[in-house]
């Protein structure tokens, strides 16, 4: 489940069955018909203890225009705007100044259901995070598997999951554990991340540095700098693997536990 935080204003209007529409700029949560929602009120902003499941949404609809395209009939459901220039200040505070009356934005209507007593995990509480990623083949190409560690930003661990992803090499690998934590981190709303990598030549790739000469890594670095576009910031860093050491472990948990698995099948216990 996809979660969506919201200013205690905003939660509030939800509650009362006023707001039922969120408009997302740059594909940002990649929500469509059917998704079903986490709504999180942010109670105070800066106090995320404070912070509180409201409910769960399903979506109905998805319409896509132009934001300059917008209508009056379209905010129905969701805060007005008197100008366009009013609802440009408000979505550049959201994204930045590349916002245009020419971005596409996407208006998603949902049914919203209350919920009582379900607690947010750390990793929903968070507005900005570290993430760690880390991928590996062994063969290359070989038996392959990729990881992530979602952190706050004082290096506390909330999170961390890994992925048995079959015969790829070790830069697919590392491109996956991208893919993975960084997707992770937009379901769970979080707008600001930092991430972290040991592949030098990935984050090099990421960052513009290195072209992309390889065609098979081609498609997956174009994939990933689409989700990143869909974040408030994401800044990705290289750093040595020892400083890596979550996901590493993780990477190397899941391949032993193949190799295992391969070797009771081949010696049919």
């Amino acid at each position: 489940m996809k979660t969506l935080k919201f200013d205690h204003d905003l939660a509030q209007l939800i509650l009362e069955g006023k707001k039922n529409s969120t408009w997302r700029l740059y594909d940002d949560k990649n929500l469509s018909v059917d998704d079903e929602i986490r709504i999180v009120d942010k109670v105070k902003t800066d106090m995320s203890d404070t912070w509180q499941v409201i409910g769960h949404a399903k979506v109905n609809e998805v319409v896509e225009k132009r934001l300059g395209d917008v209508t009056t009939e379209d905010m129905k459901g969701h805060e007005l705007f008197n100008s366009d220039e009013e609802m440009l200040a408000k979505y550049r505070s959201y994204y930045g100044e590349r916002v245009t009356l020419d971005t596409p934005v996407k208006i998603i209507y949902f049914d919203f259901t209350p919920v009582t007593g379900e607690i947010p995990t750390g990793a929903m509480l968070l507005e900005e995070a570290k993430l760690y990623t880390d991928g590996g083949s062994r063969g290359n190409p070989g038996e392959s598997a990729c990881a992530y560690a979602i952190s706050k930003m004082d290096g506390t661990v909330v999170e961390k999951a890994g992925f048995y992803i079959g015969i790829a090499t070790n830069n697919q690998a590392e491109y996956y554990g991208l893919k993975q934590g960084l997707e992770r981190c937009r379901d769970l709303g979080i707008n600001k991340v930092t991430l972290y990598s040991d592949s030098e030549l990935v984050v090099n790739q990421m960052n513009g540095k290195y072209k992309v000469k390889n065609q098979e890594l081609a498609p997956l670095n174009q994939e990933v700098k689409a989700i990143s576009d869909s974040f408030e910031k994401v800044t990705i860093v290289h750093v040595p693997r020892e400083l890596n050491k979550i996901t590493d472990s993780e990477v190397n948990r899941i391949l032993d536990q193949q190799e295992k698995a391969r070797h009771r099948k081949s010696s049919g216990r």
